[in-house]
């Protein structure tokens, strides 16, 4: 591909740093229109430094207010952090509420924080279809962590273990017994289990019943292969258990490295995102304006009763490999 004048112009910008640049090539990205994608290409072997954290868990648990006080222990330290919030899509405008962005205002004059907030849409597990795609623009700006909170969904939120490089797994007292609430398979993403509003009396029954639970799910810590979650309970009130938790990421980004999961994590990770942009593709290519009425007749022989999802899906794949092998 011939990189354009103007692609080049605002890669060369994003990896300056350029805040301008960065905002609209993450609006092209998002929207995912040609002079992203061919800003991407560019940019892609400027990628690789950042880490990827996923932070989540169930609506209210205070994800962005965990957020907001790791971003000032990071700014502390002298990094620049970015910030992918998914948004709900609204109802109106398909685009993201940015809630997330109003609770983390405090930062909207500091160059080296970078908050984006991205619509939901349709994607699954409340996951912005450019997610990875906005977390390359990061990288390649010099953005290092890059954080992706999701929308809090529950426990429909375990994609976001197959995008980050380090999960958090938040959880918070007060609302019911939220072990009992805890679905197969969410617990295993936690790379670090966070108990937030630890200035709760409630916080201290759940850190240890979510202990228990850990034991009772991979074992006694002491026979347990591998890197083990910890439980760390949190207060953004009084920064409790703040500096544990930065330093535990710290920690589980250095296993990675030294173990050989980091190589195991990025291949899921490219596997994930080439996995999404095919099925995104296909979409694309089936609902075209060329087949459109072919997709549309699909849909209504499945109303019908006529066909099933399954044998209609095959059908329409098989008519796009035959038209490949004919062109």
């Amino acid at each position: 591909m011939t990189d354009g004048p103007k692609q080049s112009s605002l890669s060369s910008r994003v990896l300056e740093g350029d805040v301008q640049a960065i905002a609209r090539l993450l609006t092209r990205v998002e929207n995912d229109d040609e002079v992203g994608r061919a800003a991407l290409e560019i940019l892609l072997p400027h990628t690789g430094s950042a880490h990827l954290i996923g932070v989540t868990g169930p609506p209210g648990g205070g994800k962005s207010t965990l957020v907001n006080e790791l971003i000032r222990s990071w700014r502390a330290d002298g990094k620049r952090v970015a910030v992918i919030a998914i948004d709900p899509s609204s109802p109106l405008t398909g685009g993201a509420t940015l809630g997330d962005r109003i609770r983390m205002m405090e930062w909207h004059a500091d160059p080296g924080v970078f908050i984006r907030s991205m619509a939901s849409r349709r994607f699954g597990g409340g996951l912005a279809q450019n997610t990875l795609a906005a977390a390359m623009v990061f990288d390649a700006a010099g953005f290092d962590p890059v954080v992706i909170e999701t929308v809090g969904s529950g426990q429909d939120e375990v994609a976001i273990a197959e995008l980050a490089l380090t999960t958090l797994l938040v959880q918070v007292p007060g609302m019911g017994d939220s072990v009992q609430t805890l679905k197969a398979g969410a617990l295993e993403i936690g790379d670090i289990v966070v108990v937030t509003k630890a200035d709760r009396p409630e916080a201290n029954d759940l850190s240890r019943d979510l202990r228990r639970l850990q034991t009772l799910t991979f074992g006694e810590p002491e026979s347990a292969a591998g890197w083990q979650p910890p439980v760390i309970r949190t207060s953004s009130l009084t920064r409790e258990g703040i500096p544990d938790l930065v330093a535990a990421i710290g920690d589980h980004r250095r296993w990675l490295t030294e173990s050989g999961e980091l190589d195991v994590r990025l291949r899921r990770i490219a596997a994930t995102q080439l996995a999404a942009r095919v099925q995104s593709d296909l979409m694309d290519e089936l609902t075209s304006p060329i087949r459109h009425s072919l997709f549309a007749t699909m849909v209504d022989e499945i109303l019908a009763k006529a066909i099933t999802p399954q044998r209609a899906s095959q059908l329409l794949l098989a008519l796009i490999s035959h038209e490949e092998r004919r062109s």
